[in-house]
């Protein structure tokens, strides 16, 4: 069959296209996120080794238990035993940095597509498109626009890891009960005030799980865009498949698991707290009210 479709030509010549005109605002985007990433990195490697275990173990005495804090201790402790702490603390800030840009850009996308029908069509289906992607997929366009290294490893993941984020905050102020939006607007709240002081404040729990889910799949996709030189402990796992090296591989795999556990309680106790039950938020509202009369 003679006959070709060269779909891959075209696309070629698109990114070239894009490149050639757009190329300043890559350059402008990436050295924002790389001030960003970089400035987290320089804390978090930087600090003693003692001194960011001691914060982690604090916060998680603090917002789960003596059980976890303990549990903290020995598996922190393990990873800095095991060598593998630097790449630890780089991974951490990796996935922080990710999770922040994701949050950065998937809470007001879920605030406006909850609120707009239009909108809430459109991004839905980009979002069923993006979550039946494999992983892999992600790093391409990044590579393509940015090259390799950190930035591009950053930008994969925040792609792949805002959906949480962008669905459980539309679904948190869509499930504000409409009894409490119709108070809100009965005491006269303007659309600004009804967002930030109604529905907002009654979304927290389900925005918090979008949090904690997108902190999961940042730390899943970090450990993917070591391919492309993203690093941390995502790079040593690599190392350890090329080498065939069990030991390093399964240290390295372990001390993924150890962090990604920590994240997940740590993470998970803020959405807990949100979702605990409350009066409702309308103590705003008393200013509206006549004073009564002495």
């Amino acid at each position: 069959m003679d006959f070709e479709i060269r779909i891959g030509k075209w696309v070629e010549e698109l990114v070239t296209f894009m490149l050639d005109h757009f190329q300043p605002t890559f350059d402008a985007i990436a050295t924002v996120v790389n001030g960003f990433g970089a400035a987290i990195d320089f804390v978090l490697v930087g600090a003693p080794a003692w001194l960011l275990i001691g914060l982690i173990v604090a916060t998680s005495l603090w917002r789960v238990g003596t059980g976890f804090a303990v549990f903290t201790v020995a598996a922190l402790s393990l990873i800095a035993g095991m060598g593998l702490w630097t790449e630890t603390a780089s991974t951490l800030g990796l996935v922080l940095t990710a999770t922040l840009l994701s949050l950065l850009v998937g809470v007001p996308l879920g605030v406006w597509m909850a609120r707009n029908r239009v909108v809430e069509s459109i991004v839905r289906t980009t979002l069923d498109f993006m979550q039946t992607m494999p992983a892999f997929v992600y790093l391409i366009p990044a590579v393509m626009f940015f090259g390799l290294g950190r930035v591009p490893g950053i930008l994969a993941t925040v792609i792949f890891a805002m959906p949480p984020a962008v669905r459980l905050t539309s679904l948190g102020i869509q499930q504000v009960p409409a009894e409490i939006v119709e108070a809100g607007k009965a005491f006269g709240c303007h659309d600004r005030q009804l967002l930030f002081k109604v529905q907002l404040p009654n979304a927290l729990p389900s925005i918090m799980a979008g949090v904690n889910q997108t902190m999961m799949m940042a730390l899943s996709m970090i450990v993917i865009a070591s391919m492309i030189g993203a690093g941390g402990l995502g790079n040593v796992v690599l190392q350890g498949i090329q080498r065939l090296d069990i030991a390093l591989g399964f240290e390295s795999g372990l001390s993924v698991v150890l962090l990604a556990i920590i994240l997940d309680r740590i993470t998970q106790s803020f959405g807990q707290t949100a979702a605990a039950p409350r009066p409702v938020r309308f103590a705003f509202l008393r200013r509206f009210l006549p004073v009564p009369a002495r």
